[in-house]
């Protein structure tokens, strides 16, 4: 075990839903959230498919569960910045951040169904364009979060976002950390630099491949003079937690986990170990939603907890 490892934070645990608009997503919401709120778990993180006709918008959902919810922490997974202007963005999220008393992360992603995006009167980027915007956007998000007594205005000249000797403030109730939903290598390198965290899916980069992406934000981390250890990183894990009377499920999509408690905990205990991850959202798949969220923060959070101490 070398000195990283030492240092690593303790692992965190949340949950990810879709935001279903339809009659029955719109009142199971506040229920799930419920739910994960009173069983102890970190994060309630939403997905953000602004142009997906059958999803909820992300942002509003997350205000109203927050206003329902009382500990948990509230992470987009991850806003599409294409179509939400990093500037109001910021708004948003530090008017949350009060609201909530310092319950909010900030998940951020370059963009992607470019054609969908475009259909909303979002721009078309190539992913260069895409990755630069980017970083522009963490740029102007953490300007607006200044500390507004200051009276300093700010002016951002960017390729893509500019700011004309603009007013901070509201600053938020607390740091609010910026997540980059990235798996390329230029991208890692960027959350290496400027990030709170990296947030991943399992169906997109499996265990196996993540150890060299893991290496890429280090690398860029201790380039920038930034202490590896600083940036979360989470995974995001679908999949069913089984009774052990429930029939066996066989995933057809890789990266899906379908098992009891205890074979969850044993895949999220290595991923820690061997992976460097530190933060797992659950996307309960299939059916009871609210049962195996119950399941997840009773039987596999502590087994995991229990498993990793003191790595």
């Amino acid at each position: 075990m070398d000195e990283t490892q030492r240092r690593r934070p303790a692992p965190l645990f949340g949950i990810s839903f879709a935001p279903d608009a339809a009659p029955e997503g719109v009142q199971r919401a506040p229920e799930l959230a419920r739910i994960a709120d009173e069983a102890g778990l970190d994060f309630l993180t939403i997905q953000d498919h602004p142009y997906n006709p059958a999803f909820l918008d992300t942002w509003t959902l997350l205000a109203v569960l927050g206003a329902r919810t009382r500990r948990i922490r509230l992470l987009p997974n991850v806003a599409n910045l294409p179509l939400r202007p990093p500037a109001m963005l910021a708004k948003a999220a530090a008017t949350l951040d009060l609201l909530t008393e310092g319950r909010v992360e900030l998940g951020l992603g370059a963009g992607a169904a470019w054609d969908a995006i475009a259909a909303y009167g979002g721009p078309q980027r190539t992913p260069g364009e895409a990755l630069a915007a980017l970083e522009e956007g963490v740029t102007v998000i953490r300007a607006l979060w200044q500390n507004p007594a200051a009276g300093r205005a700010v002016a951002f000249n960017g390729r893509f976002y500019q700011l004309a000797g603009a007013r901070p403030g509201p600053a938020p109730a607390h740091r609010i950390g910026i997540w980059l939903g990235v798996y390329g290598p230029r991208a890692l390198r960027l959350t290496g630099r400027l990030a709170d965290g990296w947030i991943v899916s399992a169906g997109y980069v499996p265990p196996e491949e993540v150890p060299p992406r893991q290496l890429a934000i280090d690398e860029a981390a201790e380039e920038a003079g930034r202490p590896p250890e600083a940036i979360r990183r989470a995974y995001n894990v679908a999949g069913v937690v089984r009774r052990p009377d429930d029939p066996f499920i066989h995933p057809r999509r890789p990266g899906i986990i379908a098992g009891e408690a205890s074979r969850w905990a044993d895949e999220l205990a290595r991923y820690y170990r061997d992976l460097g991850l530190d933060t797992f959202i659950f996307w309960p798949a299939g059916r009871d939603h609210a049962h195996q969220i119950e399941r997840f923060a009773a039987d596999v959070v502590p087994a995991v907890r229990r498993a990793v101490a003191g790595t």
